[in-house]
């Protein structure tokens, strides 16, 4: 049986600078080193770095593989959307609204864009006790699902052996409910974006101040997205720039010197190698959050990571779960990292365990790390391996700008308020 692997602590040894100065990320990193030294040499670093990202399009940012032309229809089931963001490997689509006309604008054409890990958040949402035990969800037909009555059998959702996960992803309540159905739990209505010709600027302050993991750009006169800009995507854009001045200049302080992490080890949210994984991924609906460390009892130390993304296990491979009575976070570590090796994956970025660093290691040794393992959190930990903080891209792309007073105008006034039920 595969065993939970051990703390990865980031060697410095191990990471150099990028050498395909061909890349679309690395070009672009070569845009702001020739604004860099255009700038005025009383502007501070940080001064400068702003004006080098206000002087540049989003329109020059790489095409992401969430934008090549996915779309779901908004009658799409949650069974067939599962299905295709799982084949496709993206976590997320926008829906397009089948009722729109032809002519129709951006705002009108799309309803929202729906998350693979929204789906699955959603659908435990409908077993939780602290919610109303819905007849609630009607299906595009008109028939309400009792989900609850489907599913549960009035036992606890969180000790649930895995043919509770058989019978959810085989439930009417699955196969019947639309995409359209569950719009009402879409991050925006439906959502905010960025215009081709707004700045890097822009973008970065909100992936990073305003808590925006990803920010879809609209072409206004094909009325439709061209691009989708991601967290995970601007740290692989800032890796590709290692060895470029601009770059060297800010990545080679500290995180001790930049003020990182900013969320203590008191802080964090935290989940027991014991405890039910459905536990991990309620608390990370409740908090909203997008990962949680499993924590061994005995030594107080992390032993895994689990993140939203990882949710997507339940409904593509429930059969890994057969030999466990109760699905606990250890358990729920050990079957997938043996389900993957099975089918020959071995890029997840569940497979790397937990991956730290120290408040010694530099920027620039963590963006390349976080880039390389393709993970969205790095945890802070001693010299003895024990949990010291957490650090995640948004709090990496936070200390790369800073907003100007009175940047943003009257930039959020169109844009629509986060729904009363939103939950994901």
């Amino acid at each position: 049986m595969a065993s939970v692997p051990e703390i990865k602590i980031v060697r410095n040894e191990s990471l150099g600078n990028r050498s395909d100065v061909s890349s679309p990320e690395a070009k672009l990193g070569m845009r702001v080193e020739d604004l860099w030294d255009e700038q005025k040499p009383q502007l501070s670093p940080n001064e400068k770095l702003n004006a080098c990202f206000e002087s540049i399009p989003v329109s020059a940012f790489p095409l992401s593989s969430d934008s090549q032309d996915i779309e779901l229809r908004s009658d799409t089931s949650l069974a067939e959307a599962v299905q295709t963001l799982s084949k496709l490997k993206v976590l997320s689509a926008p829906v397009v609204d089948v009722d729109a006309p032809e002519d129709a604008s951006w705002i009108d054409r799309y309803i929202g864009i729906v998350e693979f890990p929204g789906i699955v958040v959603w659908l435990l949402h409908q077993l939780d006790p602290t919610s109303p035990r819905s007849p609630a969800v009607a299906g595009s037909n008109g028939v309400s699902h009792d989900f609850n009555a489907d599913i549960l059998d009035n036992e606890d959702s969180a000790e649930t052996t895995g043919n509770f996960f058989e019978v959810l992803t085989s439930s009417e309540l699955y196969k019947n409910t639309k995409v359209r159905d569950i719009s009402g739990t879409f991050r925006w209505a439906p959502f905010l974006a960025l215009q081709k010709e707004n700045s890097f600027l822009t973008m970065l302050l909100l992936l990073s101040k305003y808590k925006m993991k990803s920010i879809p750009v609209v072409d206004l006169g094909e009325a439709k997205i061209e691009n989708i800009i991601t967290q995970s995507g601007v740290i692989h854009m800032l890796a590709e720039c290692a060895g470029l001045h601009w770059f060297e200049d800010w990545g080679i302080k500290t995180l001790s010197e930049v003020g990182l992490p900013i969320m203590s080890k008191d802080h964090i949210i935290k989940i027991y190698e014991d405890e039910p994984v459905l536990q991990a991924f309620k608390l990370m609906r409740r908090k909203r959050i997008g990962g949680i460390p499993v924590i061994e009892r005995k030594t107080e130390k992390p032993v895994g990571n689990i993140s939203i993304r990882d949710v997507h296990f339940l409904l593509t491979a429930p059969e890994i779960y057969h030999d466990y009575r109760s699905i606990t976070a250890k358990n729920f570590l050990v079957a997938v990292r043996e389900h993957l090796e099975k089918h020959g994956d071995t890029s997840a970025p569940i497979l790397s365990g937990v991956i730290a660093c120290t408040k010694n290691h530099t920027l620039k040794e963590l963006i390349l790390m976080l880039d390389a393992e393709k993970i969205h959190r790095m945890y802070v930990v001693d010299d003895g391996g024990n949990l010291e903080g957490l650090i995640t891209l948004r709090d990496i792309i936070a200390r790369l700008v800073h907003e100007p007073p009175g940047y943003f105008g009257d930039f959020f006034d169109g844009v629509m308020p986060l729904p009363e039920n939103y939950r994901v």
